[in-house]
């Protein structure tokens, strides 16, 4: 990545990224640059981040959901929340924030609600040992989406602001 200064007119929003299992931090970065945003990029340990002014690393104490706290305390209208964990997303959504998954599907008032029953209906499948198998590998068509949708995301949301 080039090294830019971040000066307050190019700061226009933040990027909150729930880090652990995130696929997608490289695409998140070049995106981030291009529009000027700073990446929060929280986890519950050290992760190897590229040396540059908009990018800064939060490391969270290892407690249970502490990541996913930290973040819904922080995410409101006019940020962008990376997460693949449904009730952070949730969370987030209800607090105003626009959140994508790793594969550039995004949460919103109207589908968050599904998305929360379909989770506990697969955790519930999997308990009772119905469901054995996890999600489909991540994959090229994935990482499109999601640097697509990225990027719109944060277009419509400097279109709305004041």
């Amino acid at each position: 990545m080039s090294q830019i200064a971040a000066t307050p007119d190019t700061l226009r929003g933040t990027i909150y990224v729930d880090a652990d299992a995130c696929p997608v931090k490289q695409e998140i970065y070049k995106v981030a640059e291009r529009h000027g945003w700073t990446v929060q990029v929280v986890a519950n340990d050290i992760i190897a981040l590229p040396v540059h002014p908009l990018i800064r690393r939060v490391v969270v104490d290892g407690g249970f959901d502490a990541a996913d706290n930290w973040i819904a305390e922080r995410a409101g209208p006019g940020d962008v929340v990376i997460t693949a964990d449904i009730p952070l997303a949730a969370r987030c959504v209800k607090a105003g924030a626009a959140v994508l998954a790793h594969n550039g599907k995004g949460f919103s008032d109207r589908s968050i609600g599904m998305a929360l029953a379909s989770r506990n209906l697969m955790a519930e499948l999997r308990e009772a040992g119905q469901v054995t198998g996890g999600p489909r590998p991540f994959s090229q068509r994935d990482r499109s989406a999601f640097l697509s949708a990225l990027h719109e995301t944060i277009e419509r949301l400097k279109r709305n602001r004041p």
